[in-house]
């Protein structure tokens, strides 16, 4: 079944070559500023997960989504998903699909670490960092976590296909929490076809298992002073005290940058499911300085 529908539902963007694999690489829209959308982990689709987001963000802008190895209509690769081989694959592919710089990196959770190596390793790349959301370096020493670990056998849940199995019976647990008409049914029907293909795959298991090493490699690291930064957090109105010590974390990480700004939304995790006119919003205004 998987095979059948790879080849019946070709990819919407550009497929680029990196080391003899596909990437993905999606752009919608025109403007001044190019935003670069980045998923959070095991998120199987980023770009339908992204569309309401992409849709209000490309009134304005020029918005790239480029889909990690593992990742939507990505291949998967058999490199390491240190944050370095992340960052250079995703860079790699904008280049190969003609996509110039500097870039707004918008990243979604996870994708905080590796937006921090991003603009520390190439600062002159990045013209801004938009975070939703994010999980930046030193969260796990401030909340004193670590990320979990998951074992490989998980990996059999895809490839025996219970991951297709789940997507039918549970499909609540793999697509966004979101308003009626917020997303077609369209890109429901192909977020569920996705995750049959790629939840649970060799990549996604390895990035988490990598996480807290990328992490570790990341936490000296702070945003550079020339860069602007602004996050969206998102808030549980009924977990007043956490998000008190969310909003004191952020705003510690920002401290670097002369230009920051801390927006608190009232929302899930993936703030860009119900509040992706708000984010387009607040971003446009805050690129205009």
């Amino acid at each position: 079944m998987t095979l059948y529908e790879q080849k019946k539902y070709q990819a919407p963007g550009q497929l680029v070559e990196i080391d003899g694999r596909s990437m993905h690489v999606y752009t919608k829209g025109k403007g001044e500023h190019t935003i670069l959308l980045l998923s959070g982990l095991g998120t199987a689709a980023p770009v339908l997960d992204f569309e309401p987001l992409v849709n209000e963000l490309a009134k304005n802008h020029k918005v790239v989504v480029a889909e990690p190895f593992g990742y939507g209509w990505s291949d998967g690769t058999n490199k390491a998903r240190t944050v370095e081989n992340m960052v250079e694959e995703v860079r790699t592919a904008l280049k190969r699909a003609g996509i110039k710089g500097p870039y707004v990196l918008m990243p979604h959770s996870v994708s905080g670490v590796y937006s921090m190596y991003y603009a520390n390793a190439y600062p002159d790349e990045i013209e801004a960092i938009i975070g939703i959301d994010p999980t930046l370096p030193k969260a796990f020493e401030y909340f004193n976590e670590k990320a979990p670990s998951v074992p490989s056998f998980v990996r059999a849940a895809s490839v025996l296909g219970a991951a297709r199995w789940a997507a039918v019976f549970t499909p609540e647990d793999f697509l966004p929490i979101a308003g009626e008409g917020t997303y077609s049914e369209e890109n429901l029907n192909m977020t569920k076809r996705i995750a049959a293909w790629k939840s649970y795959n060799k990549n996604v298991i390895d990035e988490a298992n990598e996480l807290n090493r990328n992490a570790e490699k990341t936490e000296v690291m702070t945003f550079p002073p020339h860069v602007p930064v602004m996050i969206f957090q998102a808030m549980d109105k009924d977990q007043k005290e956490k998000d008190e010590k969310i909003k004191a974390f952020y705003g510690d990480q920002m401290s670097p940058a002369e230009e920051h700004k801390l927006v608190s939304l009232t929302g899930h995790h993936y703030l860009h499911w119900t509040k992706s006119a708000e984010i387009s919003e607040y971003t446009t205004e805050f690129l205009k300085k």
